[in-house]
Parts: C-alpha cells; sequence; structure tokens
C-alpha cells in the first residue's frame, strides 16, 4: 500500500462537475493498494498518517500532528502510484490490485482513518475525478508499507 500525502491549505474533488469531497486545511491523501495487501496493513498506513507530524509549531518546526492543528483528511483512490515505468513508454499497472480487492482496502483505510477520529471526505473509487489542491510548503510524503 501506498499512501502520498500533500499537506494542504485546501484540495477538492469533483466528479462530473460536482464537488464530492473538500476541505480547507489537512492532508489530500492519494492511496494506492497493491496485490500484498490486507487490514492489518491498512491499520498501521492509518495510524502512520494520523501520527505524522506535518504541521509547524510556533518555532517554525514540523511538530504538530493534523489532530493538533484540527486538519481534516482528502483520501482519493489512486492506482496509478503502482505504476511501473521501466519498459517502453506505457506504464504497467500490473502491481496495482484490482477493483475487488482494492476497494474494499481503500474503504476500510478511509474507515479506520474515521475510527482515529479523523474527518474524512472522500472521492468515489474508480471514478474520473478532478483533483484541486492548494500545497501547503509544499510538504508530500510518500509512505509505502513495504519500507514500514
Amino acid at each position: 500500500m501506498k499512501v502520498l500525502i500533500q499537506r494542504v491549505k485546501y484540495a477538492k474533488v469533483t466528479i462530473d462537475g460536482q464537488i464530492k469531497g473538500k476541505i480547507d486545511h489537512g492532508y489530500l491523501l492519494l492511496v494506492g493498494i497493491t496485490h500484498e495487501d490486507n487490514e492489518t496493513i491498512v491499520h498501521k498506513l492509518a495510524h502512520k498518517v494520523r501520527d505524522l507530524r506535518l504541521f509547524e509549531d510556533e518555532n517554525g518546526k514540523m511538530n504538530l500532528g493534523i489532530e493538533d492543528v484540527g486538519g481534516k483528511v482528502l483520501s482519493i483512490s489512486q492506482f496509478t502510484l503502482y505504476a511501473d515505468c521501466k519498459k517502453g513508454r506505457r506504464p504497467s499497472f500490473t502491481n496495482a490490485a484490482k477493483p475487488d480487492l482494492a476497494e474494499p482496502l481503500y474503504e476500510a483505510f478511509n474507515q479506520e482513518l474515521r475510527n482515529l477520529g479523523l474527518e474524512v471526505e472522500t472521492g468515489i473509487f474508480g471514478a474520473d475525478m478532478k483533483v484541486e489542491l492548494y500545497n501547503d510548503g509544499p510538504v508530500t510524503i510518500m509512505l509505502d508499507s513495504q519500507e514500514l
């Protein structure tokens, strides 16, 4: 599982011209699922997202977590995080989990974040989404379950 975290001033996702999810301050999460992922990995990454300190304190140090600043989460499914571009000019997505595995794990991840006390907005799994964000910093962090 990969989660790309972007600290944002705001973010929104639009589907067919309608805003589906919107936050004013917090994290935009791009969430990719691979074949080996399971509920244990979902649990670990949700806790890691909640516990990271990516917001600055009064001394300008990244010392505050999302809960400390009253931030929210916009979570977007993103199978392209598992793109393999080693050969040719067109990426391969064979490392991305099929929807029948990926969608329930993506939903479980979002629910785990909610269970941890975070307010979570989402897009729609598999939809053609337009994501707009105002990156704060910029701060962009990649979490990979293979490295945790």
